[in-house]
């Protein structure tokens, strides 16, 4: 299967550069996954195509300000991008520029509370920087750091929250589930207490798998790269309850699909656990946990729009892609979103 199969041309502007006010106000593509049908809705609207004793699984993990600058002994400039945390106070990250970025380089920043270290390279190319500090790390680093906004997204983000969905929770993720950006505490109240809807916490940190492109020629001979995933006995419970009577499972985000997929049993049966996963979704793949997604509409050529294709068939996803580009829908982090059901 070739990688070139999954590209389709996407005018910039429609490459959204800031979030919408409110969240819900976004536009929503309804795609049937076997017939292939485009419905155009509003996202505030979702009500409309769930169903009492559906289980929406959203990912509550909480996007670090994990874009650094600190400067060498000699001055020169460095950009961190902390990707996840390897020790006790070590990470896995992307250094800019590179070329010079060796081990046993000092790090410093824009406080005498925290220096680093470079340590090592690892076989992805990307630095392990070992960080000294005094006081509260996450602290520092709230105070230090900025979102890793993706390279696409050339404006500044005044509301660091705005990358972040309602329900975040747990820090540890290089990027956002952007599938949850749409989503307001109001609107996941009223679905649960007026419509029946269950809403359900998994937890997958995202990591460097974001930050690459596909750069095999076949969809094959790609590998993802091992992210952190956590399923509560709780959160476990409540999905194979809701399964068994019938609701139907719909997974807010790939990195929910792919913490559920990894995770489920031949029979769908989900188990608590934790753990990493490298899982790889693409068309033929056939799902054992999910029946539908809400999801943001995706780079060409990505892993991200392969796993949605995989779900609703690689025409109907290009079709739908098409349809909303003539509809001028907004793509990509801060964009627009799909429900594939």
């Amino acid at each position: 299967m070739q990688v070139a199969d999954f590209d389709y041309n996407l005018p910039e502007e429609l490459i959204a550069q800031e979030p919408v006010y409110p969240r819900d106000s976004s536009r929503l593509l309804v795609l049937d996954k076997v017939s292939g049908a485009v419905r155009h809705s509003a996202f505030r609207r979702l009500e409309e195509e769930l169903r009492p004793g559906d289980t929406l699984v959203i990912n509550d993990t909480k996007v670090l300000p994990a874009r650094i600058f600190a400067h060498k002994e000699t001055g020169a400039q460095v950009e961190l991008l902390l990707l996840k945390q390897v020790g006790l106070n070590s990470w896995q990250t992307m250094v800019r520029p590179g070329r010079k970025a060796l081990p046993g380089t000092k790090l410093l920043f824009d406080t005498p509370d925290m220096t680093a270290t470079i340590t090592d390279t690892d076989e992805e190319g990307t630095r392990i920087v070992e960080f000294h500090h005094s006081g509260d790390f996450y602290a520092l680093l709230e105070k230090l750091g900025e979102m890793p906004l993706p390279p696409y997204i050339k404006k500044h983000l005044d509301d660091q929250g705005r990358y972040q969905p309602v329900y975040a929770r747990e820090r540890g993720s290089a990027a956002a589930p952007t599938a949850g950006l749409h989503f307001t505490e109001e609107l996941l109240e009223h679905l649960q207490q007026d419509c029946g809807v269950n809403v359900v916490k998994i937890m997958l940190h995202v990591g460097l798998g974001t930050f690459r492109p596909v750069k095999a020629d076949t969809v094959e001979e790609h590998h993802m790269h091992a992210e952190f995933y956590r399923v509560t006995q709780e959160a476990a419970d409540a999905i194979n309850a809701a399964r068994a009577k019938g609701g139907r499972i719909i997974a807010v985000g790939t990195t929910s699909v792919r913490t559920l997929e990894s995770v489920a049993e031949e029979n769908g049966h989900i188990p608590a656990t934790e753990g990493w996963t490298q899982k790889y979704i693409y068309p033929g793949y056939k799902f054992k946990a999910i029946d539908g997604m809400i999801t943001n509409f995706h780079l060409p050529k990505s892993t991200l729009i392969m796993l949605v294709s995989a779900l609703a068939g690689r025409e109907n996803v290009l079709n739908a892609y098409e349809e909303a580009i003539r509809e001028r829908y907004r793509f990509f982090s801060f964009g627009d979103a799909m429900l594939i059901i």
